[in-house]
């Protein structure tokens, strides 16, 4: 079967590819009459996501076609936008680009890419590609989610473990909730414990899963670092860890089973608020278990004040029970060998003064900033200051902590351009907005992202439809920039499908290979298990699995992980806790949006018509607040008015908000001063805030 299907005779072909509004990529079959798309369902062979699409996924037709779509590119002009062409797009563009690198330096210029970087991963590597030959060290990532976890396994294995569900007998499900945020990775749950698998949820809230939970417990925002010191002191002190596994494969465990005999259960019930016998029930739930998974999200244990010393206690825990590199466990997958796109430049990127961690890691430069930075640099001056910024579909006035500071930052701007499928928050404040295509509108490539899952595949993802009027696509943008600014010979790809080619030369594929085999992709490799995984050891400098880092020691970092309370909290901060007696976990997920994306669809944002602050019943009688009544939730940082949900599924103290609202934006109470010491993600799980009647 190749890419495209007749199926019947009046030209309606049915095209395998890709969907790439959530990192998953689940696949589709997009069915094409006449050069239209009629309609879309789940691909069924697609070893992810076997056929079945979420609500963003079914109403893919509605954004593809939706009527508010940018459609030609505009200049902003005494605050009114004018449409003009993309020549005098480009032209001014170029002519400012130089002027700012004659005057200040490329450095001036910082390039972003919003979260579609990692789903449609072209649009990052033509941004990166662009960044490097203008000179400039200033590709910036978001920052706010999931390096927490990358550097905190990689330090502990050297690479990046991913997580099996699958012949799993136990799986601690942490801070995650899957059946919102990551639906294939929820069936995969559901099919673990249909075979066996004993469940344990920790989180403040009653998610679904914690409904068929054997466990289910709610630890205080902030402290689940605490909680897994915990368990590894239970593990440790009761001898029910893999000595032989440790004794082969660890370094630094002596060092360990010393540093946790501090954290014990009785300690950790005071700070964590999970009493002392849950704690020993789950660790040895755990420890005991033949094989056992911890499953954490790409963002809730992160955005904590110890974010990455969170994914070291975890890394740990598997680590000293053995699984690892076992079926069930935390496993090792075949990644794909893409071909290098990036030109050297010796400049480092903002940020990496503060956050070196989050750049380099034994020489390994992952060529990234930490997008935090940028506030720092535009209205801060430091470590210089950035004059101009090309964003590419990114919301970052809502979608990064303490919105306020980045509208400042964006206002700030010499020169601001965005690039977008349509007029976001973000995008208004720009100088120059450029019309985008979709991902259904240009060609690329579908791959295992390293967020969520530890299935290996390339696939195929073809343009299924034109662009309507004037949308471009960011190959054509940054191609046709690039000629303006005589940088042809670094973009010799004539078409969108020969850089797929030379993204794929180096594997030994092409477009054309991938089209030819079934459904449009390469499920190319198995997993490596046991012995065969171990066999070449673990590829940190002492070619073991780390448990006590001398890498973050030369840092100046915990060489463990070592349990600090959040900047802000009722043991931290008492006296601002008196003004701001609650938890605030801001950023929970909602299934039918990505971000602060699809809420423009009437099928989706009729399921949920606006952000709702839920709180425990009893938190909301002790404020004189009702269910369904408009309430002030306030911080030091600003105050939002918001409906209230009331219910019992939210830990008592806490109050949950969902982000990506530009109304009742939840990141006008977040702080970017607030960060992980090590990553720079900011704190945003566990801030102190208060109620009050609106």
């Amino acid at each position: 079967m190749t890419s495209s299907i007749n199926v019947s005779p009046t030209d309606e072909r049915v095209i395998p590819t890709n969907c790439t509004l959530c990192v998953n990529s689940c696949g589709i079959n997009v069915h094409v009459k006449e050069g239209k798309i009629i309609k879309v369902k789940g691909m069924p062979e697609h070893p992810l996501s076997k056929g079945a699409l979420c609500p963003r996924g079914a109403a893919i037709l509605d954004w593809e076609y939706a009527p508010e779509r940018l459609k030609y590119p505009m200049k902003k002009v005494n605050g009114e936008w004018k449409r003009i062409t993309w020549d005098e797009a480009l032209d001014v563009i170029a002519s400012k680009l130089r002027e700012i690198k004659e005057r200040q330096g490329a450095r001036a210029v910082a390039v972003q890419v919003g979260s579609i970087g990692g789903e449609d991963r072209e649009s990052t590597c033509f941004a990166q590609r662009f960044s490097d030959v203008y000179g400039t060290p200033n590709f910036l990532d978001p920052g706010i989610c999931y390096t927490d976890i990358i550097r905190g396994r990689m330090l502990t294995f050297g690479r990046l473990p991913f997580e099996e569900p699958e012949g799993s007998k136990c799986i601690v499900l942490w801070g995650h909730n899957p059946e919102v945020s990551d639906p294939p990775k929820a069936r995969r749950i559901r099919e673990a414990i249909k075979g066996g698998a004993k469940l344990v949820v920790i989180d403040p809230k009653r998610i679904p899963f914690a409904r068929q939970a054997d466990v289910h417990i709610r630890p205080r925002p902030g402290t689940d670092l605490a909680l897994a010191l915990a368990m590894l002191n239970v593990i440790i002190d009761e001898g029910i860890y893999d000595d032989q596994f440790i004794d082969r494969w660890a370094i630094g465990f002596d060092e360990l089973k010393a540093h946790v005999k501090q954290y014990t259960p009785e300690w950790a019930e005071e700070v964590t608020w999970v009493s002392s016998g849950d704690i020993r029930r789950i660790a040895l739930m755990y420890a005991e278990s033949e094989s056992a998974c911890i499953i954490q999200s790409t963002c809730g244990l992160g955005q904590q004040a110890s974010g990455l010393q969170t994914a070291r206690a975890l890394s740990l825990l598997q680590a000293v029970t053995g699984n690892v590199y076992l079926p069930g466990t935390w496993i090792r997958i075949p990644m794909p060998h893409w071909t290098n796109h990036r030109i050297e430049i010796e400049e480092r990127p903002i940020g990496v003064e503060d956050y070196p961690l989050y750049e380099e890691l034994w020489g390994r430069r992952f060529r990234a900033g930490q997008g935090i930075s940028l506030p720092d640099a535009v209205l801060e001056g430091k470590p210089y200051p950035v004059k101009a910024v090309i964003l590419i579909a990114g919301n970052f006035v809502v979608t990064q902590p303490e919105s306020q500071r980045f509208r400042k930052t964006f206002k700030k701007l010499d020169f601001f351009v965005v690039v977008d499928v349509f007029m976001t928050e973000t995008a208004k404040l720009a100088h120059i907005v450029l019309p985008a295509a979709t991902s259904l509108e240009k060609t690329g490539l579908g791959y295992t992202y390293a967020v969520t899952q530890g299935i290996p595949y390339v696939s195929l993802r073809p343009r299924v439809a034109e662009p309507p009027e004037e949308c471009w696509s960011e190959f054509k943008f940054w191609t046709e920039l690039a000629k303006r600014m005589g940088y042809e010979e670094y973009f010799p790809w004539k078409t969108e499908e020969d850089f797929v080619d030379f993204e794929l030369s180096d594997m030994g594929l092409s477009a054309k290979k991938l089209r030819e085999l079934p459904h449009g992709g390469l499920f190319f490799a198995t997993t490596k298990h046991g012995d065969e995984a171990y066999k070449d050891g673990f590829p940190t400098p002492s070619g073991k699995i780390e448990l006590y880092s001398e890498t973050l020691k030369s840092y100046g970092y915990d060489p463990l992980p070592t349990y600090r309370e959040p900047t802000e909290s009722p043991v931290s901060t008492p006296e601002l806790a008196k003004d701001y007696p609650l938890i605030l976990i801001s950023g929970t997920r909602e299934r039918n949006f990505t971000h602060s994306e699809m809420r423009n669809i009437a099928r989706l944002r009729n399921k949920t018509p606006q952000p709702l602050a839920e709180v425990h019943p009893d938190t909301a009688r002790m404020y004189g607040v009702a269910d369904g009544e408009m309430t002030a939730v306030e911080t030091k940082k600003g105050s939002i008015t918001i409906k209230i949900r009331a219910t019992e599924d939210i830990a008592p103290g806490v109050v949950s908000i969902p982000h990506g609202w530009a109304q009742a934006n939840v990141n006008m109470l977040t702080d970017t001063k607030l960060r992980d010491p090590i990553t720079g993600i900011a704190q945003v799980k566990a801030i102190l805030c208060r109620l009050r009647k609106a």
